[in-house]
């Protein structure tokens, strides 16, 4: 992804497709309703470990890629 809006509105997918609600996630990921919400909005000051406990609970990982 190239943005933190894009990156929220997968979170979101995922999350949707899952059936999961945002309190159901957050307590599933150890984090706040709140982190929930200001990630799928595309907040883009967010913690990268606490995005890394979401990412993992919805069954997801973070690449990086392109870096020489």
């Amino acid at each position: 992804t190239t943005s933190a809006k894009a990156l929220g509105a997968g979170v979101l997918a995922a999350r949707r497709k899952l059936g999961l609600t945002q309190p159901h996630l957050a307590l599933a990921a150890g984090v706040g309703v709140r982190f929930i919400v200001e990630l799928e909005a595309g907040k883009p000051t967010i913690r990268l470990e606490t995005l890394l406990k979401v990412l993992h609970t919805l069954g997801g990982s973070l690449a990086v890629e392109g870096l020489a």
